[in-house]
């Protein structure tokens, strides 16, 4: 079996010859912003392979990863920009400058104040502008349901937060009430409604967070499960000649339930 170094420069190798002049014409037309949606893609089907926890799949889905990652730096290495060593350089120096608990003599109590030091590095070290409040460090081109998890772990750190789970359920109780009473208005305002679901969302990301599970894990997890029922539901219906229509309804209710209940 290959070193890792050799296992890379065999990587590296391989991406090179494709973008090379004689290469695959396919991989020499992508770009950076081509391959973005493949590199979400893949991130979530190796989440998925750790969900399953099956080594071999992961292990596929990883290199999928190592690929993708690979490849676009190799791109910018194309046009003089980084090279794909200075950006394992630049990382490996990030991970020892910004764990001296580790690398240094600094001694730390717990893994809050692991955070607590890696924010003053990045300003003391790295030289970046400390921000006007804690939630600028979240960005704003995160995807909603990932940018509210965030916003709520930075409030948290600083201490605003919930004292117990039973005030998040409290939470989510009234603004369930709030949607209801938007909606039961003689004249819907679409708008408000909008405002009032999205409350309900960002409280509901925030007992995951409370709970410490990742919201858009566990939304992927629930995409994935509902994907699986809904084909057997396909497949039940279509063995009984039955059209998937709101008029068979009962039927298909009652085939999810079979999925269900396979499922244990």
């Amino acid at each position: 079996m290959k070193t890792e170094s050799e296992a890379f420069k065999g990587l590296y190798d391989i991406v090179a010859r494709l973008r090379s002049p004689d290469g695959c014409p396919w991989d020499k037309e992508q770009t950076p912003s081509t391959l973005r949606g493949d590199l979400i893609e893949e991130t979530y089907e190796c989440v998925e392979a750790i969900d399953e926890d099956k080594p071999e799949h992961i292990k596929e889905e990883l290199g999928d990863i190592f690929l993708l990652a690979t490849m676009i730096a190799y791109m910018h290495e194309q046009r003089g920009l980084f090279s794909v060593s200075g950006a394992l350089e630049a990382v490996s120096e990030k991970l020892i400058r910004r764990h001296p608990h580790v690398f240094g003599e600094v001694k730390v109590k717990d893994s809050g104040e692991v955070l607590e030091n890696w924010a003053k590095i990045k300003v003391e070290q790295e030289g970046r502008a400390p921000k006007d409040s804690a939630l600028d460090e979240v960005s704003k081109a995160s995807p909603p349901l990932d940018r509210a998890y965030k916003l709520q772990r930075k409030a948290a750190r600083l201490g605003f937060d919930w004292d117990a789970p039973s005030g998040v359920f409290a939470k989510i109780q009234e603004e369930i009430g709030e949607v209801q009473d938007e909606f039961g208005r003689e004249r819907v305002d679409l708008s408000a409604l909008e405002s009032e679901l999205g409350d309900l969302l960002f409280t509901v990301v925030n007992l995951c967070r409370f709970m410490k599970v990742d919201p858009s894990i566990a939304l992927h997890r629930a995409n994935i499960k509902f994907t699986r029922r809904f084909t057997y539901v396909e497949k039940r219906m279509k063995e009984t000649t039955q059209e998937m229509k709101k008029e068979n309804c009962a039927a298909m209710e009652a085939f999810w339930r079979d999925a269900k209940e396979q499922e244990g």
